[in-house]
């Protein structure tokens, strides 16, 4: 974790706090006479601390006093004023060993994640200095890593050092600290050439361009101009209020194969031996490979059966995968998955995020390559899709209090409890949900549980202190959607804590005529258990025992007689059940 300082008090702006991560590349190298440009430890810092641009010196003196004008102190960088925006402070986290992007592993990948993680909770959003050279590897494989991210984190880099004359660096440096601090894009990011890039869309196009990235599938997250365009409709809104999970478990067991025409079998036997567990095939076109070479194709199969994944990319930079042809469908016959519009990039540190969940089946890993896990790929079926203008549609209900409390909370409790997960229910509950809040029907949590007849749900949620008598927009209480649906031992349990029917006096009666004319002994049962008096009489004085005897009803009869309920009771005509048994010439009368 970053020295983190809280800011001064003297100052009531709100400032974003961004944590930059300095590992390595172009960005910050100096050039040696001898081994050319490499990392230089140290530097970076003391240049920041003295470059106007990216560190307000005077206004950081005046908010930390004197120590703020020696480096090394301990206390924030600051950017000057941009715009109207409020102003930026950052750390840096450099780290010991700064490497050449083309040194870069999983093991580098799982240090800048767990780095990540450790100050989520501390910072407003996180700039990665990177070189270009494996950025968009990088970029990808933290897309995956970081389930259910809700801030920005944003990679960048330079084609010329920082301490060149005519480098890229400080500006994209300077707009990377921007779109991290002051704009809210929950998604793993590559800022450079003054554009914004979905990490795992993009792809280095060009070795010595200052625009050197792009996304040839997707569009721009935004636009940094004159004035920086945040296209909205294009950001992959998160529909959740999950917290952040970090994966940290990479399969380093795959390969790239590149086809190319006369391609050699053994070339492709080699790369296929163990202990490869996952192979993104680079093919011609949309996705196509020789099918007159079933040698190549036997290849391919023998190592699907034994558990390898197998993904078809196209090696051109824009389109995608088809089985359209017959070249395509050998492919698809043989059970390669196809990647549909991924980048390579994406494609393979995909591949090593989902073989290192050990929480999956081979079949799940097989989906799962399929599904858009962070905006990878382009689904082949866009109406399972969720649109980009919907997820934002949700993401501003989210976060939005008033509405986060009184309608996604409740909803997203609601729908835990028909599923019985405890896990998510307390989840929500960590994030400020009321498990005792209703819906717009009035419906809590409680009514949904003791309906469908969870018992254990219910406990659950009478131990968590739930309102036992909340009444819904029908009239209904939890107790009375136990009677409903006869749910005995639910009925019981909210009855010992209190709860009640919510009916007058007459209704009940008009009830309890209902189930005995119905010949329903089990819902007399359940009103019985819910506190109803089985005497309890209508508007015209009947009782259940009346109409029972009235109908002819056998085993009702005998129930209601059983359990107390009086032969000679008179309804307003003056009227016994007896009477009631007699005129209707009913078998009830031997009951009498």
């Amino acid at each position: 974790m970053s020295n983190y300082i809280e800011p001064a008090k003297s100052d009531p702006e709100v400032k974003p706090r961004v944590l930059v991560i300095y590992t390595g590349g172009t960005i910050g190298m100096m050039l040696d006479k001898d081994k050319g440009w490499v990392p230089a430890p140290n530097a970076l810092g003391r240049y920041i601390f003295c470059c106007p641009t990216l560190h307000d010196k005077d206004y950081a003196v005046a908010e930390w006093g004197k120590k703020a004008k020696d480096y090394g102190s301990g206390t924030p960088f600051v950017l000057p004023p941009h715009q109207g925006m409020p102003r930026i402070m950052y750390d840096l986290k450099e780290y010991p060993e700064l490497l050449d992007s083309s040194n870069m592993t999983c093991k580098e990948w799982i240090k800048i994640a767990k780095d990540i993680e450790d100050s989520y909770d501390l910072y407003d959003g996180f700039v990665i200095l990177h070189g270009t050279d494996t950025m968009a590897y990088t970029a990808s494989a933290l897309s995956f890593m970081l389930q259910h991210l809700k801030k920005s984190v944003v990679v960048t880099g330079a084609q010329l050092s920082i301490y060149e004359p005519r480098s890229d660096a400080k500006n994209n440096f300077l707009e990377s600290l921007i779109m991290a601090g002051n704009f809210v894009i929950p998604e793993v990011t590559i800022c450079f050439g003054r554009k914004l890039f979905r990490g795992n869309r993009s792809t280095k196009m060009d070795s010595d361009g200052f625009d050197a990235f792009d996304t040839p599938n997707y569009p721009l997250l935004a636009s940094l101009g004159v004035k920086i365009q945040r296209h909205d409709e294009n950001i992959f809104w998160p529909t959740g209020m999950e917290k952040l999970q970090v994966h940290t478990v990479l399969n380093e067991n795959v390969a790239i194969l590149h086809f190319y025409p006369g391609i050699k079998e053994e070339m492709v036997r080699a790369t296929l031996q163990p202990p490869l567990e996952g192979l993104v095939l680079l093919t011609y076109g949309s996705g196509n490979v020789p099918s007159n070479r079933q040698e190549l194709l036997d290849e391919i199969k023998i190592a699907i059966d034994r558990g390898v994944l197998v993904i078809n990319c196209t090696q051109c930079s824009r389109g995608t995968v088809s089985d359209i042809y017959e070249t395509g469908k050998a492919l698809s016959s043989i059970g390669v998955i196809a990647g549909e519009d991924m980048t390579p990039e994406a494609a393979s540190t995909k591949l090593s995020y989902v073989l290192g969940r050990d929480d999956w089946s081979l079949e799940k890993k097989k989906e799962m390559m399929l599904e858009n896990l962070r905006g990878e790929l382009t689904p082949s079926d866009s109406s399972l899709f969720l649109a980009s203008s919907t997820r934002m549609t949700i993401w501003k209900a989210l976060m939005n209090p008033t509405t986060l409390n009184n309608v996604v909370l409740p909803a997203m409790i609601s729908h835990s409890v028909s599923f019985s997960d405890i896990r998510r229910i307390e989840e929500l509950i960590n994030h400020g949900g009321d498990i005792s809040a209703a819906s717009r029907e009035g419906r809590t949590a409680l009514h949904i549980a003791a309906s469908e007849g969870n018992n254990s749900m219910v406990k659950y949620l009478l131990d968590k202190g739930v309102k036992v008598d909340a009444i819904d927009s029908h009239n209904q209480t939890p107790l009375s959607e136990a009677v409903r649906f006869n749910k005995h031992e639910i009925i019981k349990l909210l009855y010992s804590k209190g709860a009640t029917l919510n009916t007058e006096d007459k209704r009940l009666g008009e009830k309890l005529c209902r189930a005995a004319a119905q010949n329903d002994v089990r819902k007399l049962q359940s009103l019985k258990l819910a506190g109803v008096n089985l005497r309890q009489a209508d508007a015209s004085g009947r009782t259940a025992l009346h109409m029972a005897a009235l109908n002819g009803h056998h085993d009702c009869t005998k129930f209601l007689i059983d359990e107390g309920c009086p032969k000679d009771q008179m309804d307003n005509l003056g009227l016994t059940p007896k009477d009631y048994a007699q005129r209707s010439n009913s078998a009830t009368i031997s009951l009498f």
